[in-house]
C-alpha cells in the first residue's frame, strides 16, 4: 500500500511539471519503476499506458486554458504516433542506451540555447502568435524521433520537442508546452499499441499503473493552470535548466561518473540554474507592470 501511495505522488509531482515544462513525467516516472527493479521494457509500458490517461487530461486542461497550437499538434500526431508504435514493437532488440548519449549532447546544446535567449534577451521582442508556423517537413522528422525515443528510452516526447520547438522565436512558451502534452496523448496510445503486442498484457504492472494515473489526473488541471500565469521568460529559464540538468545526468551516467562527481556536478548545475531563475524574475520587464501576472498570460 505504501508504495502505491508513493507512486501516485510520483505520478502527481512528475505531471505537474510535465504539464507546467512540457517534459519529465515519462523519465521521471520510468527512471523510478526501474530502480525498483521493473525491466525496462515493462516499465516503459506501465508509464506509457498510465500516459494515455494523465495525457487526456493534461490536453483537456490546456485546451481549455487555451495553451495549445492545433496546427502544431496536429502536424505533430501522426509522425509522432508512428515513431512510438516503431520504437515500442523494437525497444528490446533496440541499442536506446548507445543512442541516448548523443541526443543528450544535442538536448544540452538547446538546453544552453534556450537558456541564452531567456536570460540574456529579455526585454527585446516578445514572441507573438503571428510568425511563420511550422511546416509539415520541419515537424514531421521531429515527431518521428521524438516518439520513437520517447517508447525506446521511457520518455523523451517533452524534452525532444519542447526545446526544438522553444527554438523558433514566433511560437509562445504556453502554446509550446500545451501542444506538445496534448499530443503526446495519440504518441503514448501508439506506444501502448505497440507494447501489448510485444510484450502482452502480462508484463504490465497495473496497480502501478493505476497509482501514477491517479497522481497524474490531479496535477493536471493544476499545471494547465500555472503555466498561463507563470510569465514566459521564466518558464523559458526553467525549461531550459531542466533540460540541461535531465541530459547531463543522462550523459554523466552513461560515461560511468562516480557518485561523489556526480552529486558535485548536480549541485552546481543547480546553483546556476537558481541564479538564473532569480535573474530572470528581477530584470524581467513585466514586473514593472501592477499587472504582471495577469499580462503575462498573453505572452
Amino acid at each position: 500500500m505504501k508504495k502505491l501511495i508513493v507512486l501516485a505522488l510520483i505520478g502527481l509531482v512528475a505531471q505537474l511539471i510535465d504539464g507546467s515544462l512540457g517534459m519529465a513525467y515519462g523519465v521521471t516516472s520510468t527512471s523510478l519503476l526501474l530502480v525498483a527493479g521493473i525491466a525496462p521494457a515493462a516499465a516503459s509500458a506501465s508509464v506509457h499506458l498510465a500516459e494515455v490517461v494523465t495525457t487526456a487530461a493534461s490536453g483537456a486542461s490546456h485546451i481549455k486554458f487555451g495553451n495549445v497550437d492545433r496546427q502544431v499538434v496536429l502536424r505533430l500526431i501522426l509522425p509522432g504516433s508512428i515513431g512510438a508504435f516503431v520504437g515500442a514493437c523494437f525497444l528490446s532488440n533496440l541499442p536506446g542506451d548507445v543512442i541516448k548519449p548523443y541526443i543528450s549532447i544535442f538536448l544540452i546544446i538547446l538546453g544552453i540555447y534556450i537558456l541564452y535567449r531567456f536570460l540574456f534577451k529579455l526585454g527585446e521582442k516578445k514572441a507573438t502568435a503571428s510568425g511563420k508556423p511550422f511546416t509539415k517537413k520541419q515537424l514531421i522528422p521531429l515527431g518521428l524521433l521524438a516518439g520513437f525515443l520517447d517508447a525506446t528510452g521511457g520518455g523523451g516526447w517533452g524534452p525532444v520537442t519542447t526545446p526544438v520547438l522553444m527554438a523558433k522565436q514566433d511560437l509562445k512558451t504556453r502554446k509550446v508546452i500545451g501542444s506538445v502534452d496534448t499530443s503526446e496523448f495519440a504518441v503514448a496510445v501508439s506506444a501502448s499499441i505497440g507494447f501489448f503486442i510485444a510484450l502482452g498484457w502480462e508484463q504490465v504492472e497495473w496497480l502501478w499503473v493505476g497509482a501514477l494515473m491517479l497522481g497524474g489526473v490531479i496535477a493536471a488541471p493544476v499545471a494547465a493552470w500555472l503555466v498561463r500565469l507563470i510569465p514566459s521568460h521564466i518558464l523559458g529559464v526553467l525549461v531550459g535548466g531542466l533540460i540541461i540538468i535531465t541530459n547531463t545526468r543522462t550523459l554523466l551516467h552513461t560515461l560511468g561518473v562516480s557518485h561523489n562527481m556526480l552529486f558535485s556536478i548536480y549541485f552546481v548545475l543547480a546553483a546556476f540554474w537558481a541564479i538564473g531563475v532569480i535573474y530572470a524574475v528581477k530584470v524581467n520587464p513585466e514586473n514593472k507592470n501592477p499587472k504582471f501576472l495577469k499580462n503575462s498570460v498573453d505572452y
